[in-house]
């Protein structure tokens, strides 16, 4: 069994504390190959052979076969901890998204995967709750209750039957639209290629947005953060919705603009959306605030980024991260390797 001490904080998003156990976790996924495992967000290197079992031991970074980080861009601070880097079979993240990533300061031969997928089901289900609850108009039934309004009245919207566009169609569209499907929804893939191997009702590319939105009555987005998909939903696309369609978003804050969903939500009440994710973001514990005052909308339900956060999450996502990085290790293909020119502008 591994046990693992914190390092120092990132002062960016929650990480949560690593018993044993999930150390232990993260030790019997890479314990097959002979290799050095250089944790970033704690202050070990998990060492394992096909012979021994894993042990914690400590090292330099240059002399890791790979690397697990979270956000490395905090994690390495020492002088030449960048460069060290070289030396890894590949940089694997435990986060699914790698926006976050100084690409320009990770040297260009590491390969670097992400933890894709690994935290499906639970923000699937985070995203169905967010769109379960504005269907129902929960938010602004219990407010009219709390002014002791008691109208019966007024129409729900029912999932059954709805369209559904999920907007990236990796692990977490994918186990999205399952739970729509069960409920009745027709969905929408919309992928890169525009092709997907799971039956949907419909599948499209981000080059056919405008139809897609127009026929939406409930978008989800799951779009990875890149240079295709910054900004790609500003006041054209959200006027071309329909005016009580329901927009969740759980990928990345930057993909809509922030003022043009504002003032939509402002204009049309009938319109709502749940948030996850924020344009200004708090450190752990930190205080929060958002530029535009989002929260004071009666149509807005929001939550602190912590759609992924389950009991048993982080384990999932370390046994997927370390499983990755093994076959790395082992000369096996990887998955979820990241392309840098998706995040890295012509420019730079």
């Amino acid at each position: 069994m591994v046990a693992c001490r914190r390092s120092r904080s990132t002062g960016r998003r929650a990480q949560p504390a690593v018993s044993q156990d999930t150390a232990a976790t993260t030790a019997s996924a890479t314990a097959a190959s002979p290799a050095v495992i250089w944790a970033t967000w704690h202050a070990c290197v998990v060492a394992g052979s096909r012979d021994s079992a894993a042990t914690t031991v400590t090292g330099p970074l240059s002399h890791a076969d790979g690397v697990l980080g979270w956000s490395v861009g905090h994690e390495l601070r020492a002088p030449g901890e960048f460069e060290a880097l070289r030396s890894a079979t590949l940089l694997q993240t435990v986060s699914a998204g790698v926006n976050h990533l100084p690409f320009d300061r990770i040297p260009p031969e590491v390969p670097i995967a992400s933890n894709a997928g690994a935290w499906a089901e639970p923000m699937a289900e985070h995203i169905l709750a967010l769109a379960l609850a504005l269907a129902k108009h929960l938010p602004q039934r219990q407010a009219a209750l709390r002014r002791g309004r008691y109208d019966q009245m007024p129409p729900n919207l029912e999932i059954r039957g709805t369209t559904v566009p999920i907007l990236g169609f990796g692990g977490i569209g994918q186990a999205a639209a399952t739970l729509f499907e069960a409920f009745g929804a027709r969905v929408h893939a919309v992928t890169r290629s525009g092709q997907t191997d799971r039956p949907v009702h419909a599948v499209g590319t981000l080059a056919d947005l405008d139809a897609v939105l127009a026929s939406a009555d409930i978008v989800v987005i799951a779009l990875p953060l890149n240079r295709d998909t910054r900004g790609l939903i500003g006041a054209r696309q959200l006027g071309g919705m329909k005016p009580d369609a329901i927009l969740i978003n759980v990928a990345r804050a930057a993909i809509i603009d922030e003022d043009a969903l504002f003032d939509h939500l402002d204009r049309h009440p009938a319109f709502s959306a749940g948030l996850d994710v924020w344009w200004q973001e708090g450190g752990p514990g930190g205080v929060f605030a958002t530029r535009r005052p989002f929260l004071d909308l009666p149509n807005v339900i929001g939550s602190p980024h912590n759609s992924a956060n389950t009991a048993g999450s982080l384990v999932t996502a370390l046994r997927q991260a370390t499983s990755n990085l093994a076959r790395a290790l082992q000369g096996q293909p990887v998955h979820h390797l990241v392309n840098r020119a998706d995040y890295i502008s012509s420019s730079s």
